[in-house]
């Protein structure tokens, strides 16, 4: 076994991206994060975009400021979207971002073909209207398409331009909606009744798979003496984040918190019972052959969009005085499909709360709380369901990712849900990146439970106890959701 290693995570989320230098023994990991850089996504021509190239810069500068000596590279980050290659290689234009309103009526135009329920019984996947099947079905007949030879999703797109690679991840391909849950491989019978080209879709590989070198020109630009390999991680941000999530035990529930919140349980497969489908849970493939049951709820993208509207001021002022508004006043579905595009959040959350007879809140701090109130909410009901649905009894759950730091958020998480949260790490997905990579390159050994143990030995974790009973938030629950 190899005595140390310093690897370099790279973790891209929807706002920004990040590049976390690790220094990993079998006994302790350090971290530290060499380069922060923002994610803007650009409107062009009424798409809205990502701006792919920007990142790949970022990613290099970050490589730069985190050598001169990397053992090791790996790359995650948010799900779904994609790039596609001509016959050249060369990229058919920059990604378009999963907020766009391309998708819009393109889940009908899939479930003509495969009903809601079929293709649920072989993917797993909750219907989220950019899940990357109906951006393909909204992509259709376009020249940039019948020009395509390769679809490669982002984390896999820039893997590409680091290594030469092509190759799918499963535990991001699994939010596809065109990969079988059970068998972890592409389905081509869903490819060929959905008129899918399969040669568009790479290789698959696992988590822990190396999958090329960093590039001679990369190397150069980079500064870093080679060879430095490139490993294939949970290349969904979530899949990282949940192997970065410091349990004990099977009997947890996670809340990977950040622009959504992801609230669910880990398996050792997938629940495709219709229940599980009327209730949108999800059954995304996570690392060693896991499987990460949850739902996506809208996350602090409420809050995030709420505070763009209000021309970004100091959170903190405002988190203390959303701490001293009545609890419960007003809450909204944190899940409702409305709350996506970007937009005016507050007269959202308003229209909402007058949809359902609640009154508005009417103050910044109203609003916050309001956010903070349905997203505790939505954990709450998410974590119910994916015990009950699954059969996986839950004692404790960890919220990890940037919601971590947010102790309101924690304390009504854990207040909803009758049971203690632990909080942190809030890098829990570069965390998971790198203990990957390091387990690849022989520095730690074991199964998840051995690199639980070692996040637990190398970062701090705060716990929130439920104060009181949950009696007012079962009743805000049936006010929301009546019936």
């Amino acid at each position: 076994m190899t005595a140390r290693a310093r690897v370099a995570a790279v973790d891209l989320g929807a706002s920004s991206g990040r590049v976390m230098a690790f220094d990993i023994a079998p006994d302790r990991v350090n971290f530290t994060e060499a380069h922060r850089f923002p994610n803007r996504p650009v409107r062009l021509g009424g798409t809205l975009h990502w701006d792919v190239l920007a990142l790949h810069r970022g990613v290099l500068d970050g490589l730069r400021a985190a050598g001169p000596r990397l053992d090791a590279v790996g790359v995650d980050s948010w799900a779904v979207d994609y790039g596609l290659l001509d016959a050249t290689g060369a990229l058919l234009g920059n990604p378009v971002h999963y907020r766009d309103a391309r998708t819009d009526g393109a889940a009908d135009a899939v479930h003509a073909r495969v009903p809601a329920a079929e293709l649920y019984g072989v993917t797993g996947l909750q219907v989220l209207p950019f899940n990357t099947v109906y951006q393909l079905a909204a992509a259709a007949g376009t020249p940039q398409l019948a020009a395509a030879r390769q679809l490669l999703l982002v984390p896999d797109l820039l893997g590409h331009w680091l290594t030469g690679a092509r190759v799918a991840e499963v535990t991001n391909a699994s939010t596809t909606g065109l990969l079988d849950a059970r068998t972890r491989t592409w389905s081509r019978e869903l490819m060929a009744r959905l008129d899918l080209d399969p040669d568009l879709f790479p290789p698959l590989v696992e988590a822990g798979t190396v999958v090329g070198g960093l590039l001679p020109h990369v190397l150069a630009e980079t500064g870093l003496t080679g060879p430095v390999p490139v490993v294939a991680v949970g290349s969904h941000d979530t899949a990282s984040a949940v192997v970065g999530v410091p349990a004990e035990g099977s009997r947890f529930a996670y809340v990977a918190t950040g622009t959504w919140s992801l609230v669910g349980v880990e398996l050792a497969g997938p629940v495709l019972t219709g229940a599980g489908r009327r209730a949108n849970f999800s059954n995304e493939l996570g690392v060693d052959g896991t499987v990460r049951y949850l739902r996506n709820v809208m996350g602090l993208w409420l809050l995030q969009e709420c505070l763009r509207e209000w021309g970004d001021p100091a959170l903190g002022p405002l988190l203390a005085a959303a701490a001293d508004e009545p609890a419960l006043a007003a809450v909204v579905d944190a899940g409702d499909p409305a709350f996506i595009p970007p937009g005016d959040m507050p007269a959202r959350l308003a229209a909402a709360c007058a949809r359902t007879g609640q009154p508005p809140p009417t103050t910044p701090a109203a609003v916050v709380r309001c956010v903070l109130d349905s997203l505790a909410l939505a954990h709450r009901r998410a974590v119910r369901e994916a015990a009950d649905l699954s059969g996986r009894p839950v004692d404790v759950v960890h919220v990890v990712g940037g919601g971590a730091r947010n102790a309101l958020l924690c304390r009504l998480t854990a207040d909803a849900c009758g049971l203690p949260v632990v909080a942190g790490p809030v890098e829990a997905a570069a965390c998971g990146n790198a203990l990957v990579q390091a387990r690849a390159l022989g520095v730690v050994s074991g199964g998840l439970a051995e690199l639980r143990a070692l996040v637990r030995a190398s970062t701090g974790l705060v716990r929130y106890e439920p104060g009181g009973g949950t009696g007012d938030w079962r009743a805000a629950e049936e006010r929301l959701f009546p019936g």
